[in-house]
């Protein structure tokens, strides 16, 4: 049996849950492009983001430890496959469209610069004039029209709908600006199951990565109720904390919060009668959230970790020099534009000095931005 794209149609269409976007009644896209005959709209949305070349750089971008601060560490890239995995879980449990979820949760981190979130505060304070620095916006900008792979348009031309999601993406740290994507309405299921994912991701492993680190012991989480319950859990009441239970605890931590995710929207869901997508978004509050036990569990130990992990004078000290590393790039490209790449000096009459320069420096990876400011102020290291 051959699945062709209207055979894959036909199986949303009967999968699906009434309030999950089928890919058939895709708002389309901006030019005019010929859909594959294997693959929904959707699914070669998603292909498309896997093959850029700012989805390989994530490889080599700060989560929370910089990249060669060890192997077993998140990357951008680890968490974003990690958040993807989430998302298609918490979409396929609740018949929502896991291709849509999943092309959203590949993308939402495409624009940010190198040194994590540290980075995005430096350049918009250096972009503070001049627009702003913001990597929900930079994501857009990279699939629309940084990306250059095909000769008809810039960008991945991509379905409305899988913009509107990387437009709508919403965490505790990020807030979404809609203005050009219906902005009077709530991201659609698979954008908010999307914004779900990505915090549980990076709440769980910032968790496993910090204890693996040493930063964090066992010791510190003592009263914490969220980790006394997967404690008890997996009934691990020793000092010591092996390298199998630490995945004991972060599995059992994931299961515990995906569960919840799924049983609190299901419920809202209901409660609202939704009867289809635009329902959805209509409402007043988004329905993909936690049980406001789970709410609270889960802002406790967020406090938690940033109080003890992000505030750690390891990671302090790291953003202090990737405060000094990016700055001091920008400002030296400002005053001597001709010291940036070749193709990019092409584009400053078409974007403007800063706006290019900032281009520049979201795409580099961690390891580039130190070798270029190796290049640029050390005088031992070869420009």
């Amino acid at each position: 049996m051959i699945h062709t794209r209207q055979k894959l149609e036909d199986i949303e269409d009967n999968s699906l849950a009434p309030y999950g976007l089928r890919s058939s009644q895709t708002k389309g896209r901006k030019f005019e492009d010929h859909e594959p005959d294997y693959r929904t709209s959707f699914q070669r949305d998603r292909d498309r983001i896997l093959h850029t070349t700012a989805f390989r750089r994530l490889e080599y971008k700060t989560q929370v430890f910089i990249n060669y601060e060890g192997d077993y560490f998140r990357t951008r890239l680890t968490h974003t496959l990690e958040v993807a995995q989430i998302g298609r879980t918490l979409a396929r449990a609740l018949g929502a469209n896991e291709d849509l979820v999943e092309a959203i949760c590949l993308a939402h981190d495409l624009g940010h610069p190198p040194f994590g979130h540290s980075g995005e505060v430096i350049l918009n304070r250096l972009m503070k004039d001049y627009g702003g620095f913001d990597h929900n916006k930079q994501s857009l900008r990279i699939v629309t029209k940084l990306e250059k792979r095909y000769g008809d348009f810039d960008g991945l031309n991509l379905s409305w709908e899988v913009l509107e999601g990387i437009v709508k993406h919403e965490t505790e740290y990020d807030i979404s600006d809609a203005s050009d994507y219906d902005p009077e309405l709530r991201g659609h299921l698979e954008a908010q199951l999307a914004n779900v994912a990505d915090e549980l991701a990076y709440t769980a492993h910032d968790l496993d990565d910090g204890l693996r680190s040493g930063m964090i012991t066992p010791p510190m989480l003592s009263g914490i109720e969220i980790w006394e319950i997967l404690r008890e859990g997996i009934n691990w009441k020793e000092e010591q904390l092996s390298d199998l239970n630490r995945h004991r605890l972060i599995r059992h931590l994931i299961g515990m919060l995906v569960s919840d995710v799924v049983v609190s929207t299901s419920d809202e869901i209901a409660r609202a009668k939704v009867k289809s997508p635009l329902d959805l978004q209509k409402m007043d509050h988004n329905v993909a959230k936690h049980t406001p036990d789970m709410h609270r569990r889960n802002r406790e130990l967020k406090d938690f970790l940033y109080n003890k992990l992000y505030r750690h004078n390891r990671v302090v000290r790291m953003a202090v020099k990737a405060e000094r590393t990016i700055s001091q790039l920008f400002n030296a490209y400002r005053e001597e534009p001709s010291m940036l790449d070749g193709s990019f000096q092409a584009l400053i009459d078409q974007r403007g000095l800063e706006r290019t320069i900032t281009d520049y420096i979201a795409g580099m990876t961690d390891r580039y931005a130190v070798e270029e400011y190796l290049k640029l102020f050390d005088p031992l290291t070869l420009p």
